[in-house]
């Protein structure tokens, strides 16, 4: 397929979504808990949002903190920062005072954009010795105020008039996401304006294949890199129309709004997915309207995608992205999925696997180290010179996971580079054996990882999560891996557990199973 053009050196995404559509301005683009925008009143709202930070004496490339539930206000938020080429830092809603401590120092923000909910945990965290907030914007806030606060419609209100777009290039840093801490180490990632339109133009449109006539939810926050694609960068650039919802996605909050919106397109990650289909409340087919779902975060299992197509009819495009590279750039497309892989290079991306020595593998079957090229890795992360060269080095961005490509061309995850075991000497991937765990009809949910045995040798432990309502013994967990898997690859321990520690986007961290395992010994 041909690639997209580039975008033209001076280049500002918010003006860029205006602009493409002008013509549907009485179109339904946002629909979240309380209400609905068009098109036209969201081009509105973002020039307004924009001169009200102007006026708050924000100036170019200034960072402003943007801490809310998905809402209207959050969409206009970012891109009425991004078309006054302000800065947005958009940060995860479910951390504690002190992560928004560190960030709010880290990012140095002049201002805080924050829903009502989340007032008091912002206000904890600036109390902390923050010195950089000048001033707060409150989105649905019905009391007063203090001094220096403001409700997010009084920002609107005083930002009314002509306001033109920030005269950004598209190599500008334009926006941070922070990383989701799936090593326990959150980095402030620093993406351009043009990275959004590459996202767009080659995983939207380019795979998904989104048009004007759909309508998407995404169980992803906005915050997320995966979310911010999905649920703003994506439907926003073709005129699509998006559900937002600000509470967390459990299956019954998702169930309500794939009946109520019968949106065409879902997006989710791997644990959703699961829990969904384990719910007694799962719809049927004929209640939705899906014709294509997604699927990031981690690889997901094969045997929840056949369930998934098996009960909706509609494929789950798997794919792998990450922060630093903004969205998905390895993946399966419509049509061409292979259930239990994470597909192909999306067009516009080349990927490598390379050895211990940074060689190239280029045989098939060999487990690697996967590196990737694309033209929306971000530019750096802020204040940490030593991990931005390890990431990212020339061209190519280190994804820090281990996949294993087949001769048809398709990558298997292995795990992350840190996740990995060496077991009798061979490497074992721990996604291989939880993907057999999940198999099981009883269990929900694994995570495995490596526990040093009496003799200082390294097996397999499995961290086992049950269905509700089911009971199973080591020895049972044991023998439904030995009979799937090489010998060497079964737990040698096994513990029930009630709940694995994750990542708000759903990745199971095993560092802190380890670190759990470590305080055991």
């Amino acid at each position: 397929m041909a690639l997209p053009s580039a975008p033209p050196a001076q280049f500002n995404f918010a003006q860029f979504l205006i602009a493409a559509n002008n013509s549907r301005k009485d179109k339904t683009a946002l629909m979240d808990d309380v209400g609905t925008l068009t098109y036209g009143g969201m081009a509105d709202q973002i020039r307004a949002c924009a001169a009200g930070l102007r006026k708050l004496g924000l100036k170019r490339e200034e960072r402003v903190l943007l801490l809310m539930h998905d809402s209207t206000d959050w969409v206009v938020s970012f891109l009425g920062a991004l078309y006054a080429g302000v800065v947005p830092v958009a940060v995860n809603t479910l951390l504690t005072p002190e992560d928004y401590a560190f960030m709010i120092n880290n990012s140095r923000a002049q201002t805080a954009l924050v829903s009502s909910a989340l007032l008091g945990t912002l206000t904890r965290a600036i109390a902390l010795g923050t010195k950089s907030i000048k001033h707060v914007v409150v989105s649905r806030h019905e009391d007063d105020l203090p001094p220096f606060h403001t409700h997010f419609k009084d920002l609107l209100a005083s930002g009314t008039g002509p306001s033109l777009p920030a005269e950004t290039h598209a190599d500008e840093p334009a926006f941070w996401l922070f990383s989701s801490g799936s090593t326990g180490h959150p980095k402030g990632t620093v993406h351009t304006q043009g990275n959004l339109y590459w996202t767009a133009q080659l995983y939207g449109k380019g795979v998904l294949g989104l048009t004007s006539k759909d309508m998407v939810f995404s169980a992803a926050k906005l915050f997320f890199a995966y979310g911010l694609g999905n649920a703003l960068t994506f439907p926003l650039s073709v005129g699509a129309s998006v559900v937002l919802m600000a509470e967390r996605p459990t299956p019954q909050a998702t169930f309500k709004r794939l009946m109520d919106y019968k949106p065409t397109v879902f997006y989710g990650a791997p644990t959703g997915y699961g829990g969904m289909l384990a719910s007694p409340d799962l719809p049927t087919k004929d209640h939705v309207a899906l014709r294509l779902c997604s699927s990031a975060g981690e690889a997901l299992p094969a045997d929840i995608g056949e369930r998934w197509t098996a009960r909706f009819g509609c494929e789950i495009i798997d794919g792998i992205g990450s922060t630093e590279m903004l969205h998905v750039f390895l993946s399966n497309a419509p049509g061409d999925v292979r259930y239990g892989t994470t597909g192909k290079a999306v067009p516009g991306y080349e990927v490598q696997l390379r050895g211990e020595q940074g060689e190239v593998i280029t045989g098939h079957n060999k487990i690697g180290d996967l590196y990737i090229k694309g033209p929306t890795a971000a530019l750096m992360y802020w204040n940490n010179r030593e991990k931005t060269r390890d990431t990212f080095q020339g061209e190519w961005t280190k994804s820090g996971d281990k996949y294993s490509r087949d001769l048809d061309g398709y990558y298997t995850y292995a795990g992350r580079n840190d996740d990995m075991l060496k077991v009798s000497g061979v490497y074992v991937s721990p996604f291989e054996v939880e993907s057999t765990l999940v198999q099981h009809p009883a269990i929900l949910e694994a995570a495995v990882i490596g526990k040093v045995d009496a003799d200082g040798l390294t097996k397999t432990k499995a961290f086992v999560v049950l269905k509700s309502g089911q009971s199973l013994t080591e020895e049972d967990v044991k023998a439904f891996v030995k009979e799937r898997l090489a010998p060497y690859k079964y737990p040698r321990f096994v513990e029930f557990i009630t709940e694995l520690p994750k990542t708000a986007t759903g990745k199971i961290q095993r560092f802190r199973l380890r670190d759990l395992e470590n305080k055991k010994a």
